[in-house]
C-alpha cells in the first residue's frame, strides 16, 4: 500500500460507496428490516438480511474495479452490522423512539459512523491501487 494516494480515486470511491450506501439504507432496506433490526427479540434476521445487502453491494462494486480487494465486502459487513446492531440494542433496551431527541441522535451518529467506514475504505481502496 502506498503512502500517498491519488486525489481522484479517492474521491471516486467515496463517491460510488456513498451512492452503495444510499441505495442499500434508503431503497433496498424495507420497513421490515429498518424496524426489525432495532427490537429486543426477533432481530437478528432483518439485520443480517440488511447488513448482507450491504456486504453484496460493496464486494460487486470493488470485484469490478479491483478484483484483489473483494474481501473488503466482508470487512463493510462486519463493520455495518457491529455499529447498526448497537444502534439497535440502544434502541431496543433504553426506551428510545422516533419521538425523542435521542432517536435522531442516533441517526445521525450510525450514518457517521457508516460514513465514516466508506472513507476509510476508500482511503485503503485507493491507496492500494
Amino acid at each position: 500500500m502506498s503512502s500517498s494516494i491519488v486525489l481522484g480515486g479517492l474521491v471516486g470511491w467515496m463517491l460510488a460507496l456513498t451512492v452503495k450506501h444510499v441505495i442499500a439504507d434508503f431503497i433496498l432496506q424495507n420497513a421490515w428490516m429498518a424496524m426489525g433490526k432495532d427490537q429486543k427479540t426477533g432481530w437478528a434476521l432483518p439485520l443480517l438480511i440488511h447488513c448482507t445487502i450491504h456486504g453484496v453491494l460493496t464486494t460487486a462494486i470493488i470485484a469490478a474495479v479491483q478484483p484483489k480487494l473483494w474481501y473488503l465486502g466482508l470487512v463493510d459487513f462486519a463493520i455495518h452490522i457491529t455499529i447498526d446492531r448497537c444502534k439497535g440494542w440502544t434502541v431496543a433496551h433504553c426506551g428510545v423512539t422516533p419521538d425523542t431527541r435521542w432517536f435522531w441522535w442516533l441517526i445521525g451518529i450510525d450514518q457517521a459512523l457508516h460514513h465514516v467506514t466508506g472513507f476509510f475504505l476508500a482511503i485503503y481502496i485507493a491507496a492500494s491501487g
